[in-house]
């Protein structure tokens, strides 16, 4: 992206010195490869943001990696979903998992009740990685790039009645929420999907799986985190204590 950054997604007016002005229809934020379509032509035209001169509609040159793109969106969900916690929002929970593969990430927000297992699904409360890189929004009705204060107004506007489920106290998950924000950073998230680990076979582990959300960052050595107020009642009580007396006996 350029010096200022100027965020990019399907339907992005963009001006091509040979073919003259277009609008985008995908973006890969990982490869800096884009598509768009000029004029009446019915096909998309592949361009590489790297080499072939692409241009905002205003002539300012699109520069790819010049100032490299977050990947994947956990450090604005977190900074989202803290700020609506101090709003009033306590009940208010993100779950988030790397899919098998371990290229992506899912994400799942999720209020009302702390049921971490039978989380309701809400419409556009859920996204994946694998599709953020192609058009970089968190599906419900965002502008790429938004503020936080930018994702809360459109996230009011788009399930206004959803959201007011999340009004409430719950002052021990803000505190575990606010306390694990704090040692992850923006290069780290949490895995409450731990049985999707290549690992998963040894057990429920006895602290909350660390995962880098970006390239070339270490493995990470920071403080253990515990897993979530909630998370041990019930169906995980007995697959926690398991992984404990196992981390006891070596």
């Amino acid at each position: 992206m350029s010096a200022a950054f100027r965020a990019l997604a399907a339907g992005t007016v963009i001006f091509h010195p040979d073919r003259g002005y277009g609008v985008l229809t995908s973006v890969n934020l990982m490869t800096g490869w884009v598509s768009a379509r000029f004029g009446s032509e019915h096909r998309a035209l592949d361009l590489s943001l790297v080499s072939d001169g692409v241009r905002h509609a205003d002539g300012e040159l699109i520069c790819f990696r010049r100032a490299a793109p977050a990947y994947m969106p956990h450090g604005r969900l977190i900074a989202m979903v803290r700020q609506l916690h101090a709003e009033g929002y306590e009940r208010l929970y993100l779950y988030a998992w790397p899919k098998p593969s371990g290229m992506h990430w899912r994400w799942h927000l999720f209020c009302g009740q702390r049921d971490w297992v039978h989380r309701p699904q809400r419409p556009g409360w859920s996204g994946s990685g694998a599709s953020y890189i192609f058009d970089p929004v968190m599906g419900w009705g965002d502008a790429p790039g938004a503020s936080t204060e930018a994702l809360i107004v459109a996230l009011r506007k788009f399930d206004a009645e959803g959201l007011a489920q999340a009004r409430g106290r719950d002052r021990s998950h803000t505190d575990w929420f606010a306390h694990t924000a704090d040692a992850l950073g923006e290069d780290y998230a949490y895995s409450l999907g731990w049985d999707t680990l290549v690992d998963a076979r040894r057990g429920m582990p006895t602290r909350v799986p660390v995962m880098p959300v970006r390239r070339h960052v270490p493995t990470y050595r920071g403080a253990e985190i515990e897993w979530p107020p909630g998370w041990l009642d019930g169906w995980a009580h007995h697959g926690y204590h398991r992984a404990l007396r196992a981390r006891e006996r070596t």
